[in-house]
């Protein structure tokens, strides 16, 4: 992978980590069209998605700080009350990271007929939660948490968009369009901040060693100021509640992908 593809990967990665049509199926979409190896595109995939996590910390900054002076009152408030339901979203994802790592990753390098699938399923997702009209509710509760949780780690899947899946499955159980965005991208700081740790204490990246320092932080780069781009659109969108336009766009792209 020279510097060029990096920069344009990272640009994809970027966009799409935030934008309902999954990173990782267009990362994959993109690695086939450039002829990349599976182990540079792990190592590639681990240093973007640390750069999307920075660009989330950036644009939620204020509500991060705000909700860590909470949780440091040591007592049961507004704040300990939202980390906590973000902790317990994480509880599927941690199940199918321990016990599943290694199937979702056999899953990457298994060709583009799952990802133009899983491209199909995040459209008719997205298409199912703007169309459905569940009675709205104020606060995201545990029991919703626990099961945003669970399509993110369904999302895990190459093509099924994270975004999608966790927003439309918050706006499926009632919650508010803009709770729904601010949880489903608060929610993944922790597991793809700590997996990207793990594999660098695992040395993840040394089985990725054909791809350069330069390649690595180009795509790191164009990876984050595109994510500061796509992470403050998207929650606009969310807003005025369009996502039924990323339903065609997932359709198109779950077409091409098996095309290719």
């Amino acid at each position: 992978m020279n510097w060029f593809e990096a920069l344009v990967l990272g640009l994809v990665q970027g966009f799409t980590e935030f934008l309902p049509v999954s990173s990782s199926g267009h990362l994959l979409i993109g690695a086939k069209l450039f002829g990349t190896d599976s182990a540079e595109n792990m190592s590639f995939a681990i240093t973007v998605h640390a750069a999307t996590v920075l660009s989330t910390i950036i644009v939620f900054r204020k509500t991060i700080i705000h909700l860590f002076a909470g949780l440091f009152k040591f007592k049961w408030n507004t704040e300990t009350d939202y980390i906590a339901k973000l902790a317990v979203s994480m509880i599927p994802v941690a199940i199918a990271g321990i016990f599943f790592k290694d199937r979702i990753e056999a899953i990457f390098g298994s060709g583009l007929v799952i990802v133009g699938i899983c491209l199909f399923v995040t459209a008719l997702l997205l298409a199912f939660s703007y169309y459905f009209k569940p009675r709205t509710k104020n606060n995201i509760s545990f029991t919703d948490s626990f099961i945003i949780g669970i399509a993110q780690a369904i999302a895990v899947l190459p093509g099924l968009s994270r975004s999608g899946s966790t927003i439309a499955t918050g706006l499926l159980l009632g919650n508010k369009k803009e709770n729904a965005a601010q949880f489903s991208f608060l929610m993944v700081l922790i597991p793809v901040a700590g997996e990207a740790l793990l594999d660098l204490l695992k040395g993840g990246f040394a089985n990725g060693a054909s791809i350069s320092n330069a390649a690595l932080i180009t795509g790191f780069l164009s990876a984050f100021v595109a994510g500061l781009f796509a992470c403050t659109v998207m929650l606009n969108i969310v807003k005025r509640g369009k996502l039924v336009w990323f339903s065609v766009y997932c359709l198109i792209a779950g077409t091409v992908a098996l095309l290719l």
